[in-house]
């Protein structure tokens, strides 16, 4: 049971391919892959870190008061986050600034605090929220790897392609959701995923 909580997310119940949620971060921060790797590193940190607390206090928590809660503990994680950025990745904080502050109101961050941390054990809340932001994490590094490389001929900003390569249409939006669309119907493919 432990092994399918951590594994469903990277796959078969992706947060982005399969749940279509945090689609909004993976198509503003993909541009260049090191952004998109902080990104994942920054919510799996959060989306693990407030299941973890959610978990250990849901017996506490009055239903009431439950999303103002789960929000106090998921801006606190957000904000520690930020302030690391800013002090040891400076210019990298100030691209990602906003989208780091975006983390609090995240459907899959959310989502998980309240329909998986309130009702399991800190165990199975830390696989789950590890497993979710890993998952959403290798759709968002899919992303900018295409976009990276096919928009400015770069990986890591290491020169791939020529001085002269330049596809202006990966670096836009339109871009961003075709590289996805094309990663979400490969992957509903290869696993014979059929909506009904």
């Amino acid at each position: 049971m432990n092994k399918k909580i951590f594994l469903d997310p990277l796959v078969d119940n992706n947060p982005i391919s399969k749940q279509v949620l945090g689609i909004c971060s993976a198509l503003a921060v993909t541009v260049k892959l090191e952004q998109a790797v902080v990104m994942t590193l920054a919510l799996t940190f959060v989306v693990t870190m407030s299941n973890v607390i959610i978990s250990i206090l849901r017996n506490y928590i009055p239903s009431s008061v439950r999303i103002i809660v789960q929000l106090t503990v998921i801006s606190t994680l957000v904000s520690l986050i930020d302030k690391a950025l800013a002090a040891y990745m400076y210019d990298l904080s100030k691209s990602l600034s906003v989208f780091i502050a975006l983390i609090v109101t995240n459907c899959i961050v959310m989502g998980r605090a309240d329909g998986f941390a309130m009702q399991n054990n800190v165990k199975d809340s830390f696989l789950d929220g590890l497993g979710n932001g890993i998952g959403y994490g290798i759709m968002l590094i899919l992303v900018a790897f295409f976009r990276e490389l096919f928009g400015f001929g770069t990986i890591f900003d290491i020169r791939i392609f020529s001085e002269s390569f330049n596809n202006g249409l990966m670096i836009l939006a339109p871009g961003a959701f075709i590289i996805l669309g094309l990663i979400i119907w490969a992957q509903r493919s290869l696993t014979s995923v059929v909506e009904e």
